[in-house]
């Protein structure tokens, strides 16, 4: 009786989850050729849209909060500060909105063969942090010309609000795209979640404002969201080494090293919850799609 060898096979579904998507590099390249060849498909401007919107959304805030409501006169080198927040969002609310559509968005994919599904959430993060790259050179440039200098501290505090950020949009993404499948309310939801994101965060006012307003008990929930956290990282890292402090650090939340542990913590945490949810779910995409 001939025995055949399958220690090299899977059975289907029975993955290891986010684990398998290292295994299956090439497929990631892929996903991530077509999502960053076909965004601007049939487009004049093309990849010039990358910079487009961007610009057009800190020209319209920058108006609003530094010319009428008089927000430069108060924040040093404002227009940093607030391109500074609107790049670390902007990366959030397209990597989060492109994961939460991902699953539904590759149906043809999903429907015919099996691979990890975990592919197509985090393969539109990597398509977000692609587009995000080009509003990082504009804020460096910009920055440089008003006395940015590298240093440690920018660079370190600038890869740790990156971590959060793409930590939080996939944990999610996940949580989401996979409910999205089953329930198309998911969608609402996470348009009411983006678009509260910029005013959840110190994007169009400073942390000092927050914590005169409000007393300490609320002032600590609202430092639960790790986007704070992640903007006064970029705030740290873009804005601070431009102001007159002698001492970068001081211009920012005073508990920001602490902040970061905590925003660090709830962002495995939402990222495991997303993989469990995901997992419960993917087993009728199929199906459901």
């Amino acid at each position: 009786m001939t025995v055949t060898d399958l220690t090299g096979f899977q059975t289907p579904g029975r993955g290891r989850g986010i684990l398998d998507v290292f295994t299956r590099r090439y497929l990631l390249r892929l996903l991530v050729r077509k999502g960053t060849s076909t965004r601007y498909r049939n487009s004049v401007l093309g990849w010039t849209w990358s910079y487009v919107k961007p610009a057009a959304q800190f020209f319209i805030y920058y108006f609003v909060m530094g010319v009428v409501l008089q927000f430069h006169r108060d924040v040093e080198n404002f227009a940093i500060y607030l391109f500074a927040g609107v790049v670390a969002i902007n990366l959030f609310n397209e990597g989060f909105g492109n994961a939460t559509h991902s699953i539904v968005d590759n149906r043809a994919l999903v429907r015919k063969i099996y691979l990890p599904r975990e592919l197509f959430p985090i393969a539109s993060i990597i398509v977000a942090l692609i587009h995000f790259l080009p509003q990082v050179a504009i804020l460096l440039f910009a920055g440089i010309l008003l006395g940015w200098l590298p240093s440690f501290m920018a660079l370190g505090a600038f890869l740790l609000g990156l971590l959060i950020v793409l930590l939080f949009s996939l944990g999610l993404g996940l949580l989401f795209g996979a409910v999205n499948v089953r329930f198309r309310d998911a969608q609402n939801f996470v348009e009411i979640i983006r678009m509260l994101s910029t005013w959840a965060s110190p994007v169009l006012y400073t942390i000092a404002m927050v914590q005169t307003a409000l007393p300490e008990w609320a002032f600590r929930i609202y430092m639960l969201n790790p986007l704070t956290t992640a903007v006064e990282l970029f705030h740290l890292a873009f804005w601070s080494p431009t102001t007159s402090a002698e001492n970068p650090a001081d211009v920012v939340s005073s508990s920001i090293v602490g902040d970061i542990g905590v925003s660090l913590g709830i962002c495995v945490v939402v990222l495991v919850l997303g993989q469990i949810v995901f997992r419960r779910f993917e087993r009728s995409f199929a199906q459901d799609l």
